[in-house]
């Protein structure tokens, strides 16, 4: 079970969605593999359940979909 995975850390928190709020809208980076402390990777927004905060690092099984926008 070889799953590729991507790193992506949490830029900021958008807010709460789904049906009873237990669903986090966040904007992730993706971090390099070359070099994880640079800042240069693309941002997208994805949704998170469970705890999250800023400064996480999130580990992506899927990482090509983004979330749409709360409104």
């Amino acid at each position: 079970m070889d799953q590729q995975v991507k790193l992506a850390k949490v830029q900021k928190v958008l807010g709460r969605t789904g049906n009873t709020g237990n669903v986090t809208q966040v904007r992730v980076e993706f971090l390099e593999a070359s070099n994880p402390a640079s800042g240069s990777g693309r941002t997208i927004v994805r949704n998170v359940k469970g705890p999250v905060r800023e400064g996480d690092i999130l580990c992506l099984l899927e990482w090509e979909r983004e979330a749409r926008r709360l409104r």
